[in-house]
């Protein structure tokens, strides 16, 4: 079950990602959703995900809090 949150939330980030609000709401959603370690792998896939859209960055804060 805890792996399909994980999926869900990445498809879910993607869909939103035209709208730096959405996808920062989402991603605090889901931060409060995922265990610690998926944490982690999000945190990782969001760096690469990221890395051409600048405008994403500000949501980044949220994951180092």
């Amino acid at each position: 079950m805890a792996r399909a949150m994980y999926e869900y939330t990445k498809t879910v980030l993607k869909k939103v990602s035209f709208n730096t609000d959405l996808f920062c709401r989402e991603l605090e959603k889901a931060l409060g959703r995922l265990l610690p370690y998926e944490v982690e792998e999000l945190t990782i896939w969001l760096k690469q995900f990221t890395a051409n859209k600048p405008e994403l960055y500000v949501c980044m804060a949220l994951v180092k809090k």
